[in-house]
């Protein structure tokens, strides 16, 4: 597979700036210096991750203390950074070299940091541990011209999450269409619960999110298969203006500018009757309302129409990469190839039961993972995301991996058009076109020639 070569603008000042300093990519590769002495590991390397939930962030933690044991001359150095934060530090650091040994990312990150060459191979960590392990969909997602520069750690899906008991106090159905959705949600916005928050905060990409959901349920994608962007066609207005009614009608009006840790509490704490999201939520209602853990179970997403065929909707496998400009690559690699030993990588999965299903094969059978009380209980909704992972793709991803599709989460244009129609009252086709003119228009900037 080949990615169309496209760049960010942040990363376009940041390869600009490599230019003007002369760090090309040969020099740039001869600073890794061998991480052996007298035969055994030795160096510091630095990793970043967005585990900021504190179960994983230990097991991380305990692999590392676990590492540098076994090779005292090994230090590694532990930072966290939420999602967001994370794409900007690295957009930001790369020219000044501010970018860590290896980290974690999400798949369409990973799609801009291959186009700035940011990023080294990792076939022979793959290779090791076994490429028929892994979903050849999750190993595409960050394969080009056959190097492979992310391996991944984890999968989640995006589901509908239910409140059991409040849809049968009001003698009402799990809704399999957008419509029995709506009319539910309307139902249940009553006595202090939102029957579903809408969220548009434009520094985040849940508006983006949410359009997506609807568009790929009818079988369409917010790009074209030339990769450019659609929010003017039927499928996408029909989706912009339901959740603009859904908004207004069912949410608080509070979620204008909420982002994702701002709307999945609401469902956290029992204010909503329904919510989109992984096997997370899980936890964080355990964290935040024990008592209505009982109540919760996850469902394939709604339809438009109750015979439409099941479409995929979003995959999201998080993948490990390695840094071009690491000096010690071979203790990243070799600390990656730890994580993936199975009791650790049980443990690590244990650590948000369901939120996190096994990227390899044969874990999910094992009964060291099975035997999680959090994952019996929650059988049926682990069934409902391992189906939803199998068939669903990263959102933009539906024509390959591309960095339009990162693009479309990262640049927070079409949250910003739903603030505009919300606030402004203006028409949605209006709305619609600006925010499709400004994202092509940015597409053809950073085209590479």
């Amino acid at each position: 597979m080949k990615f169309r070569k496209v760049m960010t603008a942040a990363a376009s000042l940041v390869l600009g700036a490599f230019v003007l300093s002369g760090c090309d990519d040969s020099k740039t590769a001869n600073t890794a210096t061998p991480a052996t002495t007298n035969g055994e590991l030795a160096g510091n390397i630095t990793v970043w991750h967005s585990f900021t939930q504190g179960p994983r962030l230990e097991v991380i933690q305990a692999a590392a203390n676990d590492f540098m044991q076994q090779h005292p001359q090994v230090k590694i150095k532990i930072e966290t950074f939420s999602w967001n934060d994370f794409y900007t530090k690295w957009t930001t650091g790369l020219a000044s070299g501010n970018v860590p040994d290896m980290s974690t990312a999400l798949p369409n990150q990973v799609v801009e940091m291959i186009n700035v060459g940011a990023l080294q191979p990792i076939n022979d960590v793959i290779d090791t541990l076994g490429l028929e392990k892994f979903s050849a969909a999750a190993i595409n997602e960050g394969t080009v011209d056959n190097q492979n520069y992310s391996l991944p750690l984890y999968s989640h899906a995006q589901v509908m999450w239910i409140r059991k008991d409040l849809l049968a106090q009001n003698n009402l159905e799990v809704p399999k269409t957008w419509d029995e959705l709506y009319q539910t949600a309307k139902a249940l916005t009553k006595d202090g619960v939102y029957g579903l928050s809408v969220p548009m905060g434009t520094n985040d990409f849940m508006a983006t999110r949410f359009l997506n959901f609807y568009v790929k349920s009818g079988g369409g994608s917010l790009l074209t298969p030339d990769l450019k962007v659609d929010l003017t066609s039927p499928l996408a207005q029909d989706g912009i203006k339901y959740w603009v009614k859904m908004y207004q009608e069912t949410s608080p009006k509070d979620s204008i500018n909420y982002n994702v840790l701002q709307q999945a509490t609401l469902y956290y704490q029992g204010k909503t009757a329904f919510d989109f999201n992984s096997g997370f939520q899980i936890g964080g209602v355990k964290a935040n309302s024990p008592q209505l853990l009982e109540q919760i179970d996850a469902y394939p997403m709604p339809k438009i129409n109750i015979n439409d065929p099941d479409y995929g909707i979003e995959t999201s496998n998080i993948p490990l990469v390695v840094w071009k400009s690491s000096k010690h690559p071979e203790i990243s690699k070799a600390f990656i190839e730890t994580l993936y030993q199975k009791d650790r990588y049980i443990q690590f999965l244990s650590s948000v039961p369901v939120g996190m299903l096994p990227a390899v094969s044969g874990i999910s059978d094992d009964p060291a993972y099975k035997d999680n009380p959090v994952i019996q209980q929650f059988a049926h909704a682990e069934k409902v995301i391992e189906s939803a992972v199998r068939t669903g793709s990263a959102i933009g991803y539906e024509h390959g991996p591309s960095v339009q599709g990162g693009l479309l989460t990262n640049q927070h244009i079409i949250e910003a058009m739903f603030q505009d129609i919300v606030t402004h009252g203006t028409d949605p086709m209006a709305a619609a076109q600006k925010a499709e003119k400004q994202l092509n228009e940015l597409f053809a900037t950073v085209t590479a020639k």
